[in-house]
């Protein structure tokens, strides 16, 4: 079935407020024009992020009334370690708050100024979390994954010649470990092929350099290998998933995402000296080694819903899902990353909006249209979020990409709401004309686009009133 329907009933329901257009408008400008600003309850459909808004199970709602608190050994934390490493197999689990810190606490350990760290493409925090310590955050991803209508299966890869290329460059001392994001997030939610992570694990080894994952939506890159990947067709996601970890030496994980939970990550790694060392650190900002951040009941949420996401009905309809969002946008002309990513689509905001340059922000601008026309919530993944300046010129680097990602909360929104999603970008790109670009008023030093203000130019989009 190419778009197989919920592998669930509905047992909890949540209202969502409507808001007009009048009211949307005035939120954006006390917002700065930032989505990040902009009250959830004013908001219809959000698709900002797939992180932390799952719906949770009646079994881990269960699971959250077993907590127990203890500070120290709560039986919920021996639970979580046992299915953290039965699924991913590494030696040390330690538990976090969130992906975030998980990251935090490797760099910082690991890191040092004057180091690089190569990734198919790092992630916004991830990248923060390198350059923070002093290093570079290396994108090695192959050349296809910047071409938004290449149709190759696993557009997340390494370039494995490039990558090489770095190694011998920089000089493996300088290079503590290399990250492989599955999927790759900031390239489309693209996945990576499993013969790609055997031969990255083969050329690393060759080096001595240790080999992590950003796990966080692993389960879906295990579905894409199943699905396209000659020889895997009839092997269990389980199995997969093992295969998988078993080139690696350790990941970081934020729950939030395949996890199935609203909070909580971890870092699970072999060598017995980084794990002490983080360790030692967790402690001092994050707590106990046996909670990490955590309320019991949050490890036990967690430790059930890595088990669900590993249920191939699961994974076969949130797959089908946001493939069902991407193909209805595809057959009416609306430009999009292809092939369809595993938790989000992502619309081209530079084919979207041609009259509109990057130095104003096109993708910015597109979502700031989309929630102000239908109460559609996204986030901009290009100028704003990975931009840099030149530190010789002042002038600014644009990215490749000129994206607003749609992600798809898990197990949160029926296919009636896709649908209305669909219909309304389908709509606002007959229109497109009318909208105009921004101008950043305000940025931090760091992770700017969460905190970005904004003022449109030319004033008013002239956008006639959509139907609320």
């Amino acid at each position: 079935m190419k778009f197989p329907s919920e592998p669930f009933k509905i047992k909890v329901v949540e209202p969502i407020r409507r808001t007009t257009r009048e009211e949307r408008d005035r939120l954006l400008r006390h917002a700065g024009y930032n989505l990040f600003q902009v009250p959830a309850d004013s908001v219809y459909v959000d698709l900002l992020t797939d992180s932390g808004t799952s719906a949770m199970s009646d079994n881990q709602w269960a699971g959250m009334m077993l907590g127990d608190e203890s500070y120290a050994g709560s039986k919920n934390y021996y639970h979580f370690e046992e299915v953290v490493r039965s699924i991913f197999g590494f030696q040390h689990v330690i538990p976090t708050h969130q992906g975030r810190m998980a990251e935090h606490l490797l760099f910082s350990t690991v890191v040092k100024p004057g180091m690089c760290v190569p990734n198919n493409i790092h992630f916004d925090t991830t990248r923060a979390n390198v350059e923070h310590q002093g290093a570079e955050a290396l994108d090695v991803v192959i050349e296809e994954a910047y071409d938004p209508h290449c149709q190759l299966p696993f557009k997340g890869n390494m370039d494995l010649a490039r990558l090489e290329d770095a190694i011998n460059r920089i000089g493996r001392d300088r290079i503590p470990l290399v990250m492989i994001t599955i999927t790759n997030n900031s390239g489309g939610g693209q996945p990576v092929s499993m013969a790609n992570i055997r031969e990255t694990r083969a050329l690393v080894s060759r080096y001595g350099i240790p080999l992590f994952f950003d796990a966080c939506r692993f389960a879906e890159n295990c579905f894409f290998i199943k699905e396209r990947e000659l020889g895997y067709a009839e092997k269990s996601i389980v199995d997969i998933v093992r295969e998988l970890f078993g080139y690696g030496d350790g990941c970081t994980m934020s729950a939030k995402k395949d996890g199935l939970v609203n909070i909580g990550g971890f870092l699970s790694l072999n060598d017995d000296q980084w794990a002490q060392d983080i360790t030692n650190l967790l402690i001092l900002v994050e707590g106990f080694p046996t909670y990490g951040g955590l309320a019991g009941r949050d490890l036990e949420a967690m430790a059930r819903g890595l088990r669900e996401v590993l249920d191939e009905d699961y994974l076969s309809f949130r797959i089908g899902q946001v493939r069902y969002l991407g193909e209805l946008l595809d057959q009416a002309g609306v430009p999009i990353l292809k092939p369809i990513g595993g938790h989000a689509v992502y619309l081209n905001a530079k084919e979207f909006l041609p009259h509109i340059q990057q130095a104003q922000f096109p993708a910015q601008s597109l979502a700031v249209a989309l929630y102000r026309e239908y109460g559609i919530r996204g986030v901009e993944i290009g100028t704003v979020m990975f931009g840099k300046k030149d530190a010789a010129t002042g002038r600014t680097i644009y990215p490749e990409l000129e994206m607003v990602r749609l992600a798809i909360p898990r197990r949160v929104y029926t296919n009636m709401q896709i649908t209305y999603v669909a219909e309304s970008i389908i709509e606002l790109y007959r229109r497109r004309q009318g909208i105009h670009g921004l101008a950043l008023t305000y940025e931090a030093p760091m992770l700017r686009h969460f905190t970005a203000r904004f003022e449109e130019l030319l004033g008013i989009p002239l956008l006639p009133q959509a139907v609320s």
